[in-house]
């Protein structure tokens, strides 16, 4: 892995969103409020098919070259008066974060949109951003996705499927949202999604399809029906039959919780497992009903992602606002599919100054000894920051271990676990 060979400088956006860098200043993250000067390898390239937002009402804070203390840019150096942004990367798949971009907010920010908010400079030419390669696998990374191949791709199958309408919704996925499991879906490889309820037994504050209004925008549109048992086993016997390595997941961005609709995943699994054996199910969860991951296991499921913010009720409780279950079930639903002799995944979302602070790292250890899964996909949070420690009441003077020493802590503390980003393949 590529580090810089000096600290990156400071960069910000003017009132056009024109990205520049301040040579005078070398950039700074931030891990719940505090600040911090980037070791050299916690930086990393800006990775291909990332994107780099302006942060409305949020000053630059960068560090002292010298002493490393951290400084405030208030006002732009070549026009005194005229407004500057910060500015923070959102990494492209299979990469986390270690720290978030550094800022102060002004009174009354603009809430965030849902995205993750990595700290970036500038060095020689280049963004580099603090963050790591978490999975090697090269199923969603930028460069295989050519647009004109998707657009034919996509057009020969939804003529093919024309009466499939979970087949019409992933279009609108792949060409609206650039969703790129729908994409890989539609270009016959890797992961294909299976989106299939429109409701939801939690509220979650980082729900990327449902928002309350008055609150941040959603990234995309929620499914708004309930596709049939054969148009979802149509869509993963198609990409069972065409993909090297094929997986199908349920739970999607685009869609409420699953296992609202149990029944007919019950039914698409023994539809799928009547015709072939190949090929990996999952279901991508909040694991919120033990008996119907018990009865999925049965019909075939492969695998099971649980997501999870963070591995203390409190705060679980506090993201998710569960309805009629609790993190309890949680727990039995990891038990019930490991029981059945099945894969499980916890997909933990990071969050530099909450996943690494002391309890919570205490926490996700006995949740791990606990439980025992399989694997840790090491996922972004995306939400705004400030407005998630706020919403959490999570104090602010909790010590923290920095994500690189956490995840060594919990490498250590769990050997039988492996790490990724994405669902692996089980063959």
């Amino acid at each position: 892995m590529i580090h810089p060979a000096a600290l990156p400088t400071l960069v910000y956006s003017d009132e056009r969103g024109t990205i520049r860098d301040f040579p005078l200043l070398s950039m700074a993250g931030m891990t719940h409020g505090r600040y911090s000067r980037p070791e050299l390898e916690d930086l990393i390239a800006l990775p291909e098919g990332s994107e780099l937002f302006t942060l409305p009402d949020r000053l630059p804070v960068g560090t002292d070259p010298v002493n490393g203390e951290a400084l405030l840019f208030e006002e732009h150096p070549d026009y005194p008066g005229r407004n500057i942004q910060a500015v923070a990367a959102f990494m492209s798949p299979a990469h986390t974060s270690i720290l978030t971009a550094a800022y102060q907010a002004k009174e009354n920010p603009l809430l965030l949109p849902l995205f993750a908010y990595t700290a970036v400079g500038w060095h020689d030419g280049r963004f580099w951003v603090a963050g790591f390669r978490s999975d090697d696998d090269q199923r969603q990374d930028y460069r295989h996705f050519k647009q004109p191949v998707i657009n034919r791709k996509t057009e020969k199958l939804l003529k093919r499927y024309r009466n499939n309408r979970l087949v019409q919704h992933l279009g609108k996925c792949c060409l609206t949202y650039h969703c790129p499991a729908a994409r890989n879906f539609f270009l016959g490889r890797w992961e294909a999604p299976l989106p299939t309820s429109p409701v939801c037994n939690a509220r979650c504050l980082g729900c990327i399809s449902l928002q309350p209004s008055g609150c941040c925008q959603s990234t995309q549109e929620r499914i708004s029906f309930v596709p049939s048992a054969q148009e979802v086993a149509e869509i993963a016997l198609s990409h069972f039959n065409r993909a090297e390595r094929p997986i199908a997941s349920f739970g999607q961005g685009c869609e409420g919780e699953p296992l609202m609709q149990a029944e007919l995943l019950e039914e698409a699994i023994g539809l799928i497992r009547k015709q072939t054996l190949s090929g990996t199910i999952n279901l991508n969860s909040n694991a919120s009903m033990p008996e119907a991951i018990g009865r999925l296991a049965r019909s075939g499921l492969d695998s099971l992602r649980v997501s999870i913010n963070s591995a203390q009720k409190k705060y679980y409780n506090s993201y998710y606002r569960p309805r009629g279950y609790g993190f309890s079930d949680v727990k039995d639903s990891i038990r019930v599919m490991k029981a059945a002799g099945k894969f499980v995944s916890l997909n933990y979302f990071i969050l530099p100054g909450f996943s690494d602070s002391e309890d919570e790292t205490n926490s996700f250890i006995d949740l791990l000894t606990q439980t025992r899964p399989d694997y840790i996909q090491l996922r972004n949070l995306n939400i705004d920051p400030e407005w998630y420690f706020r919403s959490l009441d999570f104090p602010s003077d909790q010590p923290t271990r920095g994500i690189r020493t956490w995840l060594a802590t919990i490498k250590r503390e769990a050997p039988f676990l492996r790490f990724g980003y994405f669902n692996p393949f089980l063959g």
